[in-house]
């Protein structure tokens, strides 16, 4: 009989083989040192570097790879492996580490307090940037936050940070309903989570702005934009229930 898993952790990769395996080692190293046990899935999105050949290194014991030949998307591959996944607890982080996986220890508390969905935020009080983005994907990211809140998700300041927690409940039923394959993903799978009233709290976490990113500022910015108001007409038509 094979033994529960207590926490899956979930990275979506695109020609990462740069920067994911420093990641990955650095979160095996942690997670060896708890007291539960764990899991975690790479997801590949269609890499055409050594993404998947970089999840295979023989000291990275307990990380299995999922490896997409086409691209389809962040939010696609996310569903994908969330899904896939075995945990009674499903986070899912970003390759290059941006938040690192040690930030979780200031969810567990919320999940004692029942909050099955915890979503690290870069802006509620005791969060902290230890390196800023350029200027104009700070006021792109506020703008954009903005309109979320007053469309969807009022009152939940970070909807885009790539790392969150959701309990296995969570998962099976928010995952299930979602469509967006884009970078609008969080905030699809924020309003679903919210629809399905699981209770929903930010934590706050330090963030590095580690590198370049694969998110395309203008044209990010605008696809997701309309992702937004497909996820507003979506949950008008009640295809989220």
């Amino acid at each position: 009989m094979s033994k529960t898993i207590f926490l899956s952790v979930i990275i979506p990769a695109f020609n990462e083989e740069k920067r994911l395996t420093q990641t990955l080692a650095k979160t095996v190293d942690y997670l060896n040192k708890q007291n539960y046990t764990w899991e975690i899935l790479v997801i590949s999105d269609g890499s055409t570097d050594q993404t998947v050949k970089a999840v295979s290194e023989p000291s990275l014991n307990g990380v299995k790879v999922i490896d997409n030949k086409v691209n389809h998307g962040k939010g696609y591959v996310v569903r994908q492996a969330m899904l896939a996944a075995s945990g009674e607890y499903r986070l899912f982080m970003d390759a290059d580490n941006s938040t690192k996986i040690q930030e979780i220890e200031k969810f567990w508390p919320k999940t004692k307090e029942g909050f099955e969905v915890i979503i690290g935020s870069r802006h509620t009080t005791g969060s902290n940037i230890r390196v800023e983005q350029l200027w104009y994907r700070q006021i792109l990211g506020r703008l954009g936050n903005w309109l979320t809140q007053i469309l969807l998700l009022w009152g939940i300041e970070d909807t885009q940070c790539g790392f969150k927690l959701f309990s296995r409940k969570a998962t099976e039923t928010v995952f299930k309903y979602q469509t967006i394959s884009g970078w609008g993903f969080d905030m699809e799978i924020l309003l679903i989570a919210k629809l399905h009233k699981f209770k929903i709290i930010d934590a706050p976490v330090n963030w590095y702005n580690e590198g370049e990113s694969k998110f395309r500022s203008l044209s990010g910015y605008f696809s997701t934009l309309i992702e937004l108001f497909k996820i507003r007409i979506n949950a008008w038509q009640g295809k989220y229930k």
